[in-house]
């Protein structure tokens, strides 16, 4: 098997693991620069999703979680996956309605982004979700989530101050600031 894949070249790939949400290929490659290598490459079954829910007294809601692969506790907006073959919104619904119990009328989508691209395929898309109505959450059964309610400029300075390091969510945070000053 040789096939080309931009300026390089796959000789053999194969599976290494695979689960229900991600699974790993090593592939054996000539690099554009002509040297032969191993390259692995983690493909994720579904697409990343993330809520930025801003309330109408500008609070953003937030949830704290133990993120086991990290063995801390971590702020962020509320997240999940969504099924590739799903529109994205439909899972953004559902994410936002399980985590923190709310169903927003608007939606306004802020960003598309690959996280960690040099080993993963994973694509994020994260919308802005508005004119919130309360409800109860509904969790699943390995999540254990603290909803956090602060004002928006609070969660901003937390991103400033490494309060908050989930990728996504600085992202999403930081476009939203900058949404905010190009208004101004």
């Amino acid at each position: 098997m040789n096939k080309s894949t931009g300026n390089w070249t796959v000789l053999s790939e194969k599976s290494v693991y695979d689960n229900p949400w991600i699974s790993v290929t090593e592939f054996d490659i000539i690099n554009p620069g002509g040297k032969a290598g191993i390259y692995g490459k983690v493909h994720f079954k579904n697409i990343a999703i993330g809520i930025i829910p801003i309330d109408r007294q500008g609070n953003i809601h937030l949830v704290g979680q133990y993120r086991f692969v990290l063995n801390k506790y971590s702020l962020e907006i509320p997240e999940g996956g969504g099924p590739m073959d799903i529109d994205p919104l439909i899972s953004a619904k559902r994410e936002l309605k399980e985590e923190l119990g709310l169903v927003a009328n608007k939606w306004e989508k802020l960003l598309e982004m690959h996280l960690s691209n040099s080993v993963s395929d994973e694509f994020c898309i994260v919308y802005l979700a508005t004119d919130l109505v309360p409800g109860v959450p509904e969790p699943e059964d390995a999540e254990e989530l603290e909803t956090i309610i602060i004002p928006f400029d609070e969660a901003y300075q937390k991103v400033l101050n490494f309060e908050i390091t989930d990728a996504i969510s600085v992202a999403a945070i930081l476009r939203i600031k900058l949404m905010e000053q190009e208004k101004s």
